[in-house]
């Protein structure tokens, strides 16, 4: 059986569309799976997916890439922090969305800017992935010191708590997020955000997808809303798509 059969079959089985992923990567991952769990063709690897909750979950996982941590990219946060979140948060219903959040690094990062900008206000952080297993993850809020090592120690002390060798966020940063399971490529999108965050994810999706998903942003974000972007996921053509380019992986929403 070939590799489109096998795409066939997870999006019959799983109801999860592998088509917009760029393939060459797509394949080498789960050619790496199958030679790790010594199965020999994709029908006998699609087999084992279907009867062990733990090996798709492995799969999921390295679709998904999980790898993240607080303040990924620090200038970048640091441009979101001077520069982005101070006039949006003179938005009394501020809302804001962290799409393929992973292990919730992304939005509890922006939490804490949040909470230091302007402590316990109304603002309001959705953060969604695809991969079920990795949210729960994120709503424990718990994190080894290597995902936390562009956290300065005052932040350190002020946001998390020590219990054995991991680091907790705290509740006054953890309540701001909530967590949702989201599959960007065929589930409906909110509206009316102020920033919209989704870095290192779109990279993985053929160019054809991701025009889509700059679109469904596009139409997600409120008049002027801002879209943060990763470091090597620069839009071509931003302005034919509605979008002002501000700094490196910031897009405004172009006035009508």
């Amino acid at each position: 059986m070939d590799f489109t059969w096998f795409k066939e079959q997870i999006k019959r089985n799983f109801c999860l569309d592998l088509s917009s992923y760029k393939e060459k990567q797509l394949k080498r991952r789960i050619d790496g799976l199958m030679e790790r769990e010594k199965r020999k063709d994709y029908a006998d690897y699609l087999h084992l997916l279907l009867n062990s909750r733990e090996i798709y979950e492995k799969f999921l996982d390295t679709l998904t890439i999980n790898v993240t941590e607080f303040f990924r990219d620090k200038v970048m946060f640091e441009f979101l922090e001077n520069n982005i979140l101070p006039s949006l948060i003179k938005n009394k219903n501020l809302k804001i969305w962290s799409a393929g959040c992973a292990n919730g690094a992304e939005p509890y990062s922006v939490a804490i800017l949040l909470e230091e900008l302007t402590p316990g206000g109304g603002y309001q952080i959705k953060a969604t992935d695809i991969d079920a297993n990795i949210l729960k993850t994120a709503m424990t809020g718990k994190y080894n010191m290597e995902c936390l090592r562009n956290i300065s120690p005052r932040r350190l002390a002020r946001f998390f708590y020590l219990e054995g060798e991991h680091y907790y966020i705290k509740e006054q940063v953890k309540q701001k997020v909530f967590f949702k399971k989201h599959d960007l490529l065929k589930d409906t999108f909110g509206q009316n955000y102020s920033l919209i965050i989704c870095r290192n994810v779109i990279i993985y999706f053929t160019s054809q997808a991701q025009n889509q998903l700059y679109f469904k942003f596009y139409h997600s974000l409120a008049p002027e809303g801002i879209l943060f972007t990763g470091g090597s996921e620069i839009i071509l053509n931003y302005a034919e798509k509605g979008f002002e380019r501000m700094a490196p992986c910031f897009y405004k929403k172009s006035k009508p």
